[in-house]
């Protein structure tokens, strides 16, 4: 899509709640979709091929003319469309255009399923929805993108709790600030881009949400030295020569945006607020990643950052000249383009990029948990209580030296499994493995005694009466048994295989 084809001007919610009620009342919905063109055509849209969605829409019903005109783009007879939705409002607003004796949409409305399951619209530029009928491949500078990966995974990850204010830096459509105004009282969105704001505004109004406070500029610029309960951003992380794409390109150095937006985000948090990000950051020849992001947190701030996936830089560069549509140019500008981004590399040393989350917690310690790891495996999402019960169990392994640690009472979290794995008929297994069957869906190795430790804690026994057992069992010294244990207790609960279980007096 190249720029002169984004709409100059945009649809106006005027009459947002009469089009909210026509789509309803059609089944235009996430679930409705699914009923209409089947699991195969739908899957196919996620993979941008609309033939089967086509092929399932041949009928004239309205849910048939809705899927043709606002998620496939297709031209429709007037005739049908003023069937399936208020015509006359639609055109004045914006909605739609006269094509002839045709109708034909000027925006992307997706349909997209809320967490409690609300019916929801996503709204953005045409052929920008992800299951659109344009895809992702060519967009211009001032493109707004419709719903994604990324965008689904930020908001699984976000902590629901009910907040006072939520801020979203880089709105892009307004997912992020649609699934805020669930939960915030006051919410703000921000993007560089303005056409973003007035998408915003469509996808909550089209959506039933709440207005929210939407703010033209870079980063923090919109909202100045205010403060929020949690600030939650999808911002355009990609490293690369120059800013080309807006939705995408952060036009600073290298990681210089996403390390910004980290620094700068703890002065905004109140106290016991969350900033969560999507990122990605440099891997640079001689220096440890771990490093170079764990000096981005801010002062006063716990932080959990967890890298999901690594590319080369060559792997990298592919992967952003595709979504771009720079694979289609002619042979020479396609290398030309290449050699720039191998050429910024180059000169920055960098010889790989990670891609992951972070997360902040204002939290005003001296003595800040700040958890670094890699976990590219698969999660089951959403994880927002998987993490807020992360940053609870930093507070309290904090608060607990090893001697108290023993007094206290633990039960095994309901989600874990204990696998035993060794060679059939052997007395003795060779490992006895911890899983997790939700949220990070981590596997931990545990040895004799650490199996049995865990299998025993139900939260009646102190973890120190519960050595003293099994170091009777397998007569071993139990001083010895509760001086080398602690460290072990700790890494179980830290993640989250075992939790505490407070009791008043108990021993």
């Amino acid at each position: 899509m190249s720029t002169t084809s984004l709409a100059t001007s945009l649809p106006v919610p005027d009459h947002a709640d009469r089009l909210r009620s026509a789509l309803l009342a059609a089944g235009f919905t996430a679930d409705g979709l699914l009923d209409r063109l089947g699991a195969t055509a739908y899957a196919a849209l996620a993979r941008s091929e609309t033939v089967p969605a086509l092929r399932a829409t041949r009928g004239d019903g309205v849910l048939d003319t809705l899927v043709r005109l606002f998620l496939l783009q297709q031209p429709v007879l007037s005739e049908r469309v003023g069937r399936a939705l208020p015509l006359d409002e639609a055109l004045a607003d914006g909605w739609v255009i006269r094509d002839g004796d045709d109708v034909r949409a000027t925006v992307d409305v997706r349909p997209y399923g809320g967490p409690d399951g609300e019916d929801w619209y996503i709204v953005s530029d045409l052929g920008c929805a992800v299951g659109g009928a344009g895809g992702a491949g060519g967009r211009g500078e001032g493109v707004v993108l419709g719903v994604g990966g990324a965008s689904t995974t930020l908001a699984g990850l976000t902590v629901r709790t009910p907040v006072a204010s939520a801020l979203d830096v880089g709105t892009g459509s307004g997912i992020q600030a649609l699934h805020a105004t669930r939960h915030a009282t006051r919410v703000t969105a921000t993007d560089l881009n303005p056409r973003a704001l007035e998408f915003t505004r469509l996808t909550l109004a089209l959506s039933g949400a709440p207005e929210a406070d939407l703010r033209a500029g870079s980063l923090f610029e919109p909202v100045a030295s205010e403060t929020y309960d949690l600030i939650v951003s999808n911002p355009p992380f990609v490293i690369s020569p120059g800013a080309r794409l807006t939705y995408r390109d952060g036009g600073m150095g290298g990681d210089d945006l996403c390390r910004t937006l980290v620094q700068q985000a703890g002065d905004r948090l109140n106290d016991g607020g969350y900033a969560q990000l999507l990122a990605n950051w440099q891997h640079v020849e001689g220096e440890d990643w771990k490093d170079r992001v764990r000096s981005w947190v801010p002062r006063g701030c716990d932080a959990w950052i967890i890298q999901r996936e690594v590319q080369d830089i060559t792997q990298y560069t592919e992967l952003w000249l595709r979504d771009a549509g720079d694979h289609r140019a002619e042979p020479e500008e396609y290398q030309a383009r290449y050699e720039a981004w191998l050429d910024e590399f180059e000169a920055r040393g960098t010889k790989a990029v990670g891609f992951g989350w972070i997360t902040l917690r204002k939290s005003g310690t001296d003595e800040p948990s700040i958890v670094i790891e890699e976990w590219p495996h698969p999660v089951e999402q959403p994880l927002g209580e998987t993490v807020q019960a992360h940053f609870a169990r930093q507070d309290y392994l904090r608060s607990r030296d090893d001697a108290a640690l023993l007094t206290d009472h633990f039960r095994l979290a309901s989600e874990v499994v204990q696998e035993q794995v060794g060679l059939p008929g052997a007395e003795d297994p060779e490992h006895v493995i911890l899983r997790q069957n939700r949220g990070m869906r981590r596997a931990t190795k545990v040895d004799t005694v650490g199996a049995g430790f865990a299998g025993v804690c139900d939260g009646s026994l102190s973890a120190g009466r519960i050595l003293d057992a099994i170091a009777q069992l397998m007569g071993e010294d139990p001083v010895v048994l509760r001086d080398r244990t602690p460290q072990a207790i700790r890494l179980l609960v830290e993640e989250g295989f075992l939790e505490p279980v407070r009791q008043e007096g108990a021993r």
